[in-house]
């Protein structure tokens, strides 16, 4: 639930490592194309050819497009998939199909509640700034708006139809990569040796979906993020929301800038080095309260705990951030298994402070600028003002998916206690809630996954993905999990951007590596690409951590360690 991820001006790709790339694909491409770009216009895909019901998909656009500095020539391709209501919107999706085709497939996930078709051009979530995009690659990429236009005020309306819902939940997945199959059956004569999914967020979902539903359509998956027990989270969404439209709960800017730089001076050095980046969260959630904590040597708790102004917090303002931190227990288990939803590492999280360019960002993805109330304010990363995005995705949920009451007051549903609404949340979280453990069809067709999360997300929980991991390793075992999957925390990364850490990782190469070259996951190493550009630390498999070793360049990976704990390093 996020939008795409903010671009920074491209570096020149590695003249080289472009060249040899383009050699390859010159060897493995197909002697001739099987279709023209300009020929697949109007194409059909007959709804016999897609696994789930549709009325069959039309080409609406073909146009060849130029290579550039970061990939070859391609055609880049629009698709409609009819649906079975009429009154249902189409799904409407992308696909380009590079010329020197390197004989794979990637699919790209969405975000937020969707609506707008991924840039099949662009990278992958946390992608690397220095090497090519999948289609750079060579790939055939594609990519859908998961059945419904994005609107920009009520972005959950199209939930009235259920046909759009289901969609929207994971079946236009399964109806964008059949259509897609058939094109590039069409173009290039063949299927692809190989397929791949990327997503963060809501897209990170989508990941685990496919890999879950359809174990044999991909052979691996890069998961950032993943929103993937929605309905659980949408109910936190709604336990923090009213904790926030509280009198006096909400914090400004300036307050939240106090409580990030007093977890700043009490947890950076948690990891043997003050760098700005707190890489021992675990340490930080459990020692850092921000009614004892300090800024500056001062108290950050207000004088008796009324609101004194931006340099501190009221109980208040203490309480809601508490309830940020602290998980939702469900008065009886949703339908689909879920117990309740973590709280968030609050302590150290960007919620947002003053600041121009990619703060900005980072602000709305948090609790941006507006307090939550009724009717809710506008909300979401178009706007300049605006409630939290959590306050305003809770806002949608309840309104059009759970009561269908464009006019119902969200902050009137207690999460905890559903009462009347029970059946009906039960019901959405079968359909959204992707939480299968049992990924035994997958490994076993050779696929392998690659997760990630940051620390410092303030819009999907990093514990509620270490959980979901956890739940893998208990059901599967950890020797066969380890032999398909690997989690890591990304320490100072929020939500697809960040001032403190933003990351990129060259997670596509490894994940090729591991699939198609049978060499697993070592050493892999995160780049900031804002705070410190070109600064670098480990990737370190979950639980463990970055420690610095105490002598070393402080802006270099080789300087730390992955650690559990400090007894590791002795």
């Amino acid at each position: 639930m996020t939008l795409p991820r903010p671009s920074k001006a491209p570096k020149p790709l590695p003249c080289r490592r472009w060249l040899a790339l383009s050699a390859l694909a010159l060897l493995t491409a197909e002697p001739a194309l099987a279709a023209t770009c300009s020929g697949l216009t109007g194409a059909r895909v007959p709804a016999s050819a897609i696994a789930l019901p549709t009325s069959g998909a039309r080409v609406t656009a073909a146009t060849a497009v130029p290579g550039d500095a970061s990939a070859g020539p391609y055609c880049d391709v629009s698709v409609e998939i009819a649906p079975v209501d009429p009154s249902a919107p189409p799904i409407r999706m992308r696909i380009a199909l590079p010329e020197q085709w390197n004989g794979k497939a990637m699919m790209f996930g969405g975000g937020g509640y969707n609506g707008t078709v991924p840039n099949v051009a662009g990278n992958v979530p946390a992608g690397p700034v220095d090497q090519p995009t999948p289609l750079g690659r060579g790939y055939a990429v594609f990519g859908s708006d998961s059945g419904h236009p994005a609107n920009p005020v009520n972005p959950g309306d199209f939930a009235w139809n259920e046909e759009a819902l289901a969609n929207y939940a994971h079946d236009a997945l399964k109806k964008t990569r059949d259509t897609a199959m058939q094109l590039i059956q069409r173009r290039y004569g063949s299927q692809p040796t190989r397929s791949y999914f990327a997503g963060g967020s809501t897209g990170g979902r989508e990941a685990l979906a496919v890999v879950q539903q359809w174990p044999t359509d991909f052979q691996g998956a890069i998961v950032l993020y993943p929103a993937y027990n929605a309905a659980a989270l949408d109910l936190q969404f709604g336990r923090i929301t009213r904790a926030f439209a509280q009198p006096g709960a909400f914090p400004s800017l300036q307050k939240r800038a106090a409580l990030l730089e007093a977890a700043m001076q009490a947890c950076d050095g948690l990891d043997g080095v003050r760098d700005r980046v707190i890489s021992h969260q675990a340490a930080c959630n459990a020692r850092f309260d921000p009614a004892r904590a300090r800024l500056n040597g001062r108290p950050l708790r207000c004088p008796g705990g009324a609101d004194m102004g931006d340099a501190c917090l009221s109980d208040a303002q203490i309480a809601a951030l508490k309830v940020f931190d602290t998980p939702i227990r469900f008065s009886q288990p949703l339908a689909s298994g879920e117990t309740g939803y973590p709280g968030f590492n609050t302590w150290g999280t960007d919620l947002g402070r003053p600041g121009e360019g990619l703060q900005l960002v980072v602000n709305r993805l948090g609790l941006n600028t507006l307090q939550p109330d009724y009717p809710m304010p506008v909300h979401g990363t178009g706007f300049a003002e605006g409630a939290p995005y959590h306050s305003g995705f809770w806002d949608e949920w309840v309104r059009y998916f759970v009561t269908r009451n464009p006019a119902f007051n969200s902050l009137t549903l207690d999460p905890t206690r559903l009462g009347p609404w029970q059946a009906r949340v039960d019901a959405l979280s079968l359909r959204q809630d992707v939480n299968r453990t049992d990924l035994s069809a997958f490994a076993d067709n050779g696929g392998k996954i690659l997760m990630a999360h940051g620390t410092s997300d303030q819009l999907v929980s990093t514990r509620a993905t270490a959980d979901y991991y956890r739940r893998v390793q208990r059901d599967m075992g950890e020797g066969q999990t380890r032999r398909f999957m690997r989690y890591y925390e990304i320490p100072g990364y929020a939500h697809a951007a960040s001032t403190v850490f933003n990351a990129a990782w060259d997670s596509l190469s490894a994940l090729e590596d591991w699939v198609e070259r049978g060499i697993a996951p070592r050493r892999q190493v995160v780049t900031d690409s804002v705070a410190v550009p070109g600064r670098t630390r480990p990737l370190c498999e979950y639980p463990r951590w970055p420690l610095y070793r105490g002598k070393g360049d402080v802006d270099q990976a080789r300087s730390f360690i992955c650690v559990n704990s400090y007894r590791d390093t002795h």
